[in-house]
């Protein structure tokens, strides 16, 4: 869920409510991942310190992505973020003295491991004896997850948040009306490498180390199908449609075919996909979407 449920969350802000079509978000994961596993284990830097650090590492690559890219037309800018993205991990794949290469880099959960022993002793404490070593972690993760939802929602309601949906419905009339389109998409370009550095931590701690591979183009790709699930334009709809495109890629695993194991899995994904062209071409907007919040920029 930490890397296909916040990032949707990420992929909505900008897609969303701000019509810029960001393809980097695996990037914003990745920088955040590696920066606080280099600062803890190369570093010596406390875990919880090198938080706030490396999401303020992510924000400056952010704006050193959007800067000159944003003022792209919507598909030259996609091309360009996804080119950063893959940049970011093919430099991961190739800087082995300072990520590891493709062993990666493993060793800064200690700190988290004792913040997780004390939840599983508070949820042992009311009665459930046999707890799962990640459930700790999948706690931690919706709570959280839930509480930046409920912040972004209350932030699109606020005047900032309606000049992002003026910016994406017509942003040659935002500027009329004297607003500074460029800034506010910076602002939102901003705010998503925050929720991607957050959620490429909890990548990180679920793995429990970083390695290129796992910052692929596929994880943006999914975020992206969970908005076509969900729906444009509501953070609700993004944390429903996680749970049910997780749900049924996890759930046809079990499927009892006389097929190779191989050729399961290639049918689990051509169900999905089935899945996802039946509801664009019934339901355009996604299960909990509106039409009128299908506007993008260009």
């Amino acid at each position: 869920f930490a890397a296909h449920g916040l990032n949707p969350g990420m992929l909505q802000l900008n897609v969303g409510f701000t019509g810029i079509q960001n393809f980097g978000q695996a990037a914003f994961m990745a920088i955040g991942a590696y920066s606080m596993a280099i600062l803890v284990v190369d570093h010596g830097v406390s875990f919880w310190l090198s938080l706030p650090i490396s999401i303020l590492i992510t924000i400056v690559f952010g704006l050193i992505v959007g800067l000159p890219s944003l003022r792209l037309r919507a598909d030259y800018f996609a091309i360009a973020t996804i080119a950063a993205a893959e940049a970011v991990r093919l430099f991961a794949l190739n800087a082995r003295e300072l990520t590891g290469g493709a062993q990666g880099t493993f060793g800064f959960g200690d700190d988290w491991d004792s913040v997780s022993e004390t939840i599983q002793g508070w949820i042992q404490d009311i009665g459930w004896t046999e707890v799962p070593r990640l459930f700790p972690l999948f706690l931690v993760v919706w709570v959280v997850a839930l509480l930046l939802m409920f912040g972004l929602s209350r932030m699109q309601g606020t005047p900032w948040g309606r000049v992002l949906r003026a910016v994406r419905e017509d942003e040659d009339a935002a500027r009329a009306l004297g607003k500074n389109a460029f800034s506010y998409k910076l602002q939102s370009l901003a705010i998503s490498a925050t929720l991607g550095a957050i959620a490429g931590f909890f990548f990180a701690l679920n793995l429990r180390f970083v390695v290129p591979d796992e910052f692929l183009p596929i994880v943006t790709f999914s975020g992206y199908a969970v908005l076509v699930l969900g729906g444009l334009a509501n953070y609700w709809g993004v944390a429903l449609g996680s749970i049910i495109l997780w749900t049924l890629l996890e759930g046809l695993r079990f499927l009892d075919l006389p097929l190779s194991e191989t050729r399961i899995s290639a049918l689990r994904f051509m169900i999905v996909g089935l899945i996802l062209i039946l509801l664009m071409a019934f339901r355009p907007q996604g299960m909990f979407g509106k039409r009128e919040e299908m506007v993008l920029g260009d």
